[in-house]
C-alpha cells in the first residue's frame, strides 16, 4: 500500500465539504481527464481526495496500471490527497464495494467517482450541498450528478426512488443499507412482484443485469445499489443538468459498450439546491422512462445492423 498525504483537512473545512473517493484502474489518460475536470471544481482545494488503484489482472495490463500510478503520484491541488494501492486485482465492483464501504464508515458521508466521469466545475458544489441540505432526511439515500439525455426540461433538481452511480454521494446510514447479495435482492423483487416498476416501466432491463450479476456474467456493484435503495423505498436527488460526462462508453471499460447515448452536455452554470417536497417526481420519471426507451430501441437496431453484417 502507498499513501501520501500531502496536508491535514482543518475541523472548518470537513464540515463544510465530503471527501472525494477516486476509483482507478488502467486508463491513465481517463484518469487524468477525470482529475483535471476535478481540480477545476470550485472546493477541490477545501476537498480531502482518496484514491483507490486496482492491482493489474495480467502482465499486459500491469504497464497500464504502473502509469496509472505513475500518474496518481503527481497530483496536487487538494486539501489532502491519499493513495490506496491495491496488492492485487480485486475487480470492479469488489474495490468500489469495499472501498466505499471503508471511506463513508471512516468520514460519514462521501463523493464517489470513477476514472471515466468528467466533472463540472459545479459538480462538488452541487453535491456538498445535497449532502449537507439532506443528511437528516431518512428517505433520501444519495446524492447523483449525473443526468440522462432526456429532450423535456426538468426541474432544477428532483428526486427519483433508487440509487445511480455516475458521479454519486451518500452517507453512512444510506450505504448500510447496501445489500451485495444478489440472489437475494432478486428474489424480494420478484416476492413483491416489483420487477417492472424496478425496469422503469419496462422500459430498462434491469432486472436482467441483476440475474446477469448474479450469474457471474457481468460486475455490477451498481445495481446491486440500485436495488437496494428500490426494495426500501429510498430515493436520490438529480440534478435537472448534468454536472457529470461519462466519458467510459469508448469500449475501454469493464460494463460499458462503445456508443454515444450517454453523451450529455455538461451544465456550466452551478444548479440551484433548495428543500423541495420529498417525494419521486412522476414528470421526471416518465422523461427517463421515454430516454430509456429510446435507448433501448438504439441499441436493438444497432445490434441487428451490426449482426447483419457479421454474417456477410
Amino acid at each position: 500500500m502507498n499513501k501520501r498525504i500531502d496536508n491535514i483537512i482543518s475541523p472548518a473545512i470537513a464540515k463544510k465539504t465530503a471527501p472525494i473517493v477516486l476509483f482507478t484502474y488502467n486508463r491513465p489518460e481517463h484518469t487524468r481527464l477525470t482529475v483535471e475536470a476535478l481540480k477545476a471544481n470550485k472546493y477541490a482545494s477545501e476537498s480531502d481526495l482518496i484514491v483507490f488503484s486496482d492491482g493489474h489482472k495480467n502482465d499486459r495490463d500491469k504497464a497500464k496500471v504502473d502509469e496509472v500510478r505513475a500518474y496518481l503520484k503527481t497530483i496536487t491541488g487538494f486539501q489532502s490527497y491519499k493513495i490506496i494501492e491495491r496488492k492485487k486485482n480485486i475487480g470492479l465492483a469488489a474495490n468500489i464495494i469495499d472501498g466505499v464501504t471503508q471511506m463513508v464508515n471512516e468520514y460519514g458521508k462521501i463523493i464517489v467517482l470513477e476514472d471515466d466521469l468528467i466533472t463540472s466545475p459545479y459538480f462538488l458544489q452541487y453535491m456538498n450541498e445535497g449532502l449537507d441540505l439532506y443528511e437528516k432526511e431518512e428517505d433520501v439515500i444519495s446524492i447523483h450528478g449525473y443526468m440522462y439525455p432526456v429532450r423535456k426540461k426538468l426541474p432544477e433538481t428532483f428526486f427519483i426512488k433508487g440509487a445511480d452511480c455516475w458521479g454519486w454521494g451518500t452517507w453512512r446510514r444510506g450505504w448500510d443499507i447496501f445489500k451485495a447479495d444478489g440472489q437475494e435482492l432478486l428474489k424480494e423483487l420478484e416476492t413483491r412482484k416489483l420487477q417492472r416498476e424496478f425496469d422503469y416501466n419496462g422500459s430498462y432491463p434491469y432486472t436482467k443485469m441483476l440475474k446477469k450479476t448474479i450469474k457471474g456474467e457481468i460486475g455490477s456493484w451498481a445495481i446491486r445499489w440500485y436495488a437496494s435503495a428500490f426494495l426500501n423505498n429510498k430515493l436520490t436527488l438529480y440534478p435537472g443538468r448534468s454536472l457529470v460526462f461519462h466519458n467510459g462508453s469508448d469500449g475501454s471499460g469493464i460494463n460499458c459498450s462503445e456508443n454515444s447515448i450517454y453523451d450529455v452536455k455538461l451544465s456550466l452554470e452551478p444548479v440551484n439546491v433548495s428543500s423541495i417536497k420529498i417525494e419521486e417526481s412522476n414528470p421526471a420519471k416518465k422523461n427517463m422512462i421515454h430516454h430509456f426507451r429510446y435507448r433501448m430501441k438504439y441499441i436493438k437496431i444497432k445490434s441487428v445492423i451490426r449482426n447483419f453484417f457479421n454474417r456477410k
